[in-house]
């Protein structure tokens, strides 16, 4: 698996924006068969950022009652919450190093 394929997308709300200011937490989207260290690894190539933890969560798949009975569906995903070491440091995702 290559680290570019790791991380899908960052999660941006109002909820992540405050966790990102105050604890230093980013949540990203990331790829179903990630593992810590993984994760880890791919921020560190990518961003060149040192990681302090790792948080994974699954979340399930939804259905919704549409209108005239359509049943509509949010797909199941995998988020990371990620805790960088330095306070100083922020990761930018519009720049990818190379």
């Amino acid at each position: 698996m290559r680290l570019f394929d790791i991380i899908k997308k960052p999660i941006v709300t109002e909820k992540t924006s405050a966790q990102e200011l105050k604890n230093w937490t980013y949540v990203l989207e990331v790829y179903a068969d990630a593992t810590k260290i993984d994760i880890k690894k791919a921020i560190l190539d990518i961003y060149w950022t040192l990681v302090s933890s790792v948080r994974v969560i699954n979340t399930r798949e939804k259905f919704k009652q549409g209108k005239k009975g359509i049943v509509m569906r949010k797909r199941s995903s995998r988020k990371a919450y990620v805790t960088l070491k330095d306070t100083k440091t922020k990761i930018d995702f519009s720049i990818i190093k190379f």
